[in-house]
């Protein structure tokens, strides 16, 4: 049984999640309208040279969606780039060419621009964590914690940046959460403990398709080492360690080795970049990491004109 989510790539999901967003974006700018401020100052047969430069050192990511936006507002605007996803970039390097009319490469300028610095930033928060566990085994997971409708550009942007992609949705795996927990301890007739939590989403799970235990990880969240004792009994594909203590970390690491050394155990909850390096020193297999989508300042990416 596989504990790990299907992996995030530009593929026509993706694609079309990007191209609602660009839409949407269009809207936003143009409404039925047009670019007045352009349709003042750019005659309409005027034609342009533009390179999109980074203002400072990161990851790209998102060359395919600046490609979609531009062609969005002009399908005949080219696209030219002079990295890939995944490039690191120093101030100043030339990201890629456009070419076509001016009018539209002014027009789609910031939509394709607001689409790469998002989602560089992302690359280049993820890489910062990437880096500061590299001495360990730990893998830098992303969450749900993302922008409601970008979230598998998202999730792209994190695997670009070389960390991992939980699950992207409900319906991808099991994760017994904190409340789902606190709603079984309530008593009465639905009351579950832990351990019958996992044997319920077990059956579920088994019932779905034939192979589903293939492509349905079932976690469990637990905020205590009693806790985690008693879900080990069950073997889990991995346990959520949620906010627990550099000691505790250790514990869980050592309890897990004597008990169910199959089962994963992922460390989450107020995970910083001043931190996250002795957490992957404790042992766990996984860390969590909200802040790469929710807190990730944008890459700071511009458009100079060709004189």
């Amino acid at each position: 049984m596989t504990a790990e989510f299907p992996p995030i790539s530009w593929d026509a999901h993706l694609e079309d999640d990007c191209r609602q967003i660009v839409r949407l974006a269009i809207r936003e700018d143009l409404g039925r309208l047009y670019d007045w401020t352009t349709v003042a100052l750019v005659p309409e047969e005027a034609t342009a040279v533009a390179y999109v430069r980074a203002r400072r050192a990161g990851i790209i990511a998102g060359l395919p969606a600046a490609k979609l936006a531009l062609a969005e507002y002009d399908h005949e605007i080219e696209f030219l780039p002079e990295v890939t996803d995944g490039d690191a970039v120093e101030p100043g390097a030339t990201i890629a060419t456009l070419r076509g009319a001016a009018r539209s490469v002014l027009t789609a300028e910031r939509t394709a621009l607001n689409l790469l610095g998002r989602m560089s930033g992302i690359a280049t928060l993820t890489r910062d964590f990437v880096r500061a566990v590299s001495a360990t085994p730990a893998r830098i997971y992303d969450t749900r914690k993302t922008i409601p409708g970008w979230r598998r550009l998202e999730k792209y942007a994190v695997r670009t940046g070389g960390g991992y992609n939980h699950r992207l949705g409900l319906s991808e795996g099991i994760l017994i959460k904190d409340n789902h927990l606190a709603f079984g301890a309530s008593g009465g007739a639905n009351a579950y403990s832990p351990a019958s939590a996992i044997d319920r989403c077990r059956q579920v799970v088994a019932s779905l398709t034939a192979d589903s235990e293939s492509s349905f990880p079932i976690e469990i969240e637990v905020d205590t080492l009693a806790q985690l004792d008693e879900v080990l009994t069950r073997d889990p594909d991995i346990v959520l360690l949620d906010n627990m203590s550099l000691i505790d970390l250790r514990a869980a690491v050592a309890r897990r080795a004597a008990r169910a050394p199959g089962v994963q155990l992922e460390a989450s909850g107020g995970v910083t970049l001043e931190s996250i390096a002795a957490i992957a020193q404790t042992g766990v297999d996984r860390i969590s990491v909200g802040a790469l989508t929710h807190s990730a300042p944008w890459l700071d990416i511009g458009l100079d004109w060709s004189y």
